[in-house]
C-alpha cells in the first residue's frame, strides 16, 4: 500500500492560505457585510477540514482501505487530539465525526445501519466495516 499522504504534508501555511482565501470568497458573496467575518472563517476552515477527510477517504480507497496510522494522522490535522491512544479505526472515525459535527455512525448491529438519505463522506466505509464484523 502506498502512502501518498507524505507526498503533500499538511502544512500549517497551506491550511492557513486556503482557509484565508475561502473566507475572502465567502465575505465577497455576501458582499462584505460587517460582522461576520468569524464566521466566514469557521465556515472555511470547517471546509477545509471536510475536504481533508474527502482527499483522506478516496486515497484509502484507491490504497486498499484506512490504516490506523492515517486515519491518527488525519483526526492530528483537524484537532482530535491524543490521537496516539486510539486503536480502533471506528474510535478515530467517531472522533472525527464529532469534531466535525457529524452525525456518528459505525453502529455495530445490522439493523442500526446507516439508512439517512442525506449524503455521508463515511457510507462506503461503514457498510463494510459493518458486513466485517458480520462475517
Amino acid at each position: 500500500m502506498k502512502d501518498r499522504s507524505s507526498k503533500r504534508p499538511l502544512d500549517c501555511t497551506f491550511q492557513h492560505q486556503w482557509v484565508s482565501e475561502a473566507a475572502y470568497y465567502k465575505a465577497l458573496n455576501r458582499n462584505f457585510e460587517s460582522g461576520l467575518e468569524l464566521d466566514d472563517w469557521l465556515f472555511a476552515e470547517h471546509d477545509f477540514f471536510n475536504m481533508l477527510i474527502t482527499r483522506y477517504l478516496i486515497i484509502s480507497t484507491e490504497d486498499g482501505g484506512m490504516s490506523i496510522k492515517g486515519l491518527r494522522r488525519l483526526a492530528k490535522s483537524i484537532g482530535v487530539k491524543n490521537t496516539e491512544t486510539f486503536n480502533q479505526k471506528e474510535d478515530l472515525i467517531h472522533a472525527i465525526q464529532s469534531i466535525m459535527h457529524h452525525e456518528n455512525c459505525f453502529n455495530t448491529h445490522l439493523s442500526n445501519s446507516c439508512n439517512l438519505n442525506e449524503p455521508c463522506l463515511w457510507r462506503a466505509e461503514c457498510k463494510k466495516m459493518i458486513a466485517h464484523w458480520h462475517c
